[in-house]
């Protein structure tokens, strides 16, 4: 092996010297900003607002959120206001009240607000649109007029919905990814879990499918931490809890 210079040896331990003795200040690193999100579940029985919270950090381009409250809309569900939907505007207020105080007030603006309705409003939409039509637009028309950042109000499509419960599910078991003895977030390496959604008007089994030729055409794809995941959901209608009591009200009566 060559040796190095003597002059370059000289030169690199004055440096070193200068380095250690020269005063340093530390940079001071601020703390990273916590951004907040507002999601309006409106379910068959009830609707829910949930506040959800994160900050910059990600994991393979996707967030890092977590749930931090939620409030309960006093009040049925959303489809049960179809001919006077002016109340159900006037259900969500002393939610969105709520949330106003839990948010603090420099971050309204930039917080999106979205709201999601499921089974008993799409089959409302089936049966009639018109006033579906009218519920989701008096619904946005006062959402607008919230200090959030209204992103929509729109009716999800089953697939889409059991799809988002999944990856909930999923999320809350540190499937997609876990935190080291560094605490940096790596794969998890577990198998995910399959979710049974017992709604008020159906049930709906979700799970991911491991072949490609296996992929119904109603399924989702899911690019999710770094990874693409098929997901696929088998209905179960008339069997959600509103109609099994129904139809255990109508053996007894018989």
């Amino acid at each position: 092996r060559e040796l190095l210079p003597p002059w370059l040896v000289i030169v690199a331990g004055l440096t070193g010297i200068v380095l250690l003795c020269v005063s340093t200040k530390d940079v001071p690193v601020g703390p990273l900003r916590t951004k907040y999100g507002i999601v309006l579940d409106a379910g068959p029985s009830r609707t829910i607002l949930f506040i959800y919270q994160w900050t910059a950090t990600k994991a393979n381009k996707t967030g890092v959120i977590r749930g931090c409250s939620s409030c309960p809309v006093q009040g049925p569900g959303l489809s049960n206001y179809s001919d006077s939907p002016q109340k159900v505007v006037k259900s969500l207020e002393p939610c969105l009240n709520w949330a106003q105080k839990e948010i603090p007030a420099e971050q309204h603006s930039q917080t999106p607000l979205y709201l999601g309705a499921t089974a008993s409003t799409r089959q409302l939409n089936l049966t009639h649109p018109t006033l579906s039509d009218g519920l989701l637009a008096a619904l946005t028309v006062a959402l607008k007029s919230s200090p959030f950042s209204f992103r929509g109000a729109q009716i999800l499509s089953s697939p889409d919905k059991e799809a988002f419960n999944w990856v909930a599910v999923n999320y809350v078991l540190e499937n997609f990814f876990k935190y080291d003895w560094r605490g940096q977030l790596v794969p998890s390496g577990k198998a995910m879990a399959g979710v049974l959604s017992v709604g008020g008007t159906s049930t709906q089994l979700t799970s991911q499918l491991e072949e490609e030729n296996q992929m119904p055409k109603e399924g989702v794809r899911l690019q999710l931490y770094g990874q693409m995941h098929k997901v696929y959901t088998r209905q179960c209608p008339c069997h959600g809890t509103d109609q099994l009591g129904r139809r255990l009200l109508s053996l007894l009566i018989q």
